[in-house]
């Protein structure tokens, strides 16, 4: 059986315009630092090992797609420098960073557990994302969801016969 998938175009994805802004190797780390409240360049960079280079590219990258911003600072008897802080496209990504924390933390964690975790201000219990569809009710398993086309989507056309 032919899944339904293949009769609509991926050229639009999401998934994969995403993916190019957050889908190179170090750049959930920058983000995870940045959540974390480290946001200077050479803090971040001496905490995660990141080569210089690729931290300033990805920076830039973050900066660029509007997930970061750069804020001017000064210390006393030092040039201008910059740090970094989320703007709300930016916030927007935590849950996709406590998704990932969590798979880590299922799949990957030391045996000890994770050195992370998060926990709500408020009452300190800790966080987990759960899925919920629009009329409220959770989704616990993977094969309650079924991918259907989208507002966008937009059908695959034929290629040309050769």
């Amino acid at each position: 059986m032919r899944p339904a998938a293949l009769d609509w175009s991926v050229e639009n994805c999401t998934i994969a315009r995403a993916m190019a802004v957050l889908g190179e190797r170090w750049t959930l780390v920058v983000l995870r630092e940045v959540f974390n409240g480290v946001r200077r360049f050479d803090d971040m960079r001496v905490r995660t090992g990141i080569p210089r280079q690729v931290l300033t590219n990805r920076l830039a990258t973050l900066v660029g797609q509007g997930v970061l911003r750069r804020e001017p600072y000064r210390e006393p008897g030092s040039r201008v420098r910059h740090e970094y802080r989320l703007t709300d496209k930016g916030l927007d990504l935590w849950p996709v960073l406590v998704a990932v924390l969590g798979w880590g933390d299922r799949h990957l964690a030391d045996p000890a557990g994770s050195p992370l975790s998060v926990a709500h201000r408020d009452c300190g219990a800790e966080i987990h994302v759960a899925l919920r569809c629009a009329d409220g009710h959770e989704v616990v398993e993977p094969r309650e969801v079924v991918p259907r086309p989208g507002p966008g989507a937009r059908r695959r056309t034929a290629p040309a016969a050769s």
